[in-house]
């Protein structure tokens, strides 16, 4: 089992960025595909970015695409999503998890392990 512990989250003005990270400990997270998900209040968990285990794979929302990056240094077990170009809808809980399916995954229910969130509020 592995345990996730996001950080990085805050209060941004509207084109600004912010670095969240997500540091897992437990077992290895290395060989374990990696996704960020958020939500905001009233709504449903959506999908941000995945990356493989490797990091040679990444898939993006595409309400994200070209202004978020996903990355990860298996050496620190971390994961880390730069967010460029903030919006006000980018505001929610952000969320961290891992999975072991093959490849990457953009389905929340594909993900048995998941951080307790991090808070980004971006003001207009």
């Amino acid at each position: 089992q592995v345990q996730l512990v996001e950080s990085g989250g805050g209060l941004v003005q509207a084109g600004g960025s912010l670095r969240l990270s997500c540091a897992a400990s437990g077992r290895t997270s290395r060989n374990y595909v990696m996704g960020w998900f958020r939500q905001a209040p009233g709504k449903e968990r959506d999908f941000v970015a995945t990356i493989n285990w490797s990091g040679s794979s990444t898939y993006y929302a595409d309400s994200v695409k070209g202004r978020f990056t996903i990355s990860r240094d298996n050496a620190k077990n971390t994961v880390y999503l730069q967010m460029n170009s903030l919006k006000p809808e980018d505001t929610a809980v952000y969320y961290c998890a891992a999975t072991t399916v093959r490849g990457t995954s953009s389905r929340p229910g594909e993900y048995p392990y998941w951080g307790q969130g991090t808070q980004v509020v971006v003001s207009s």
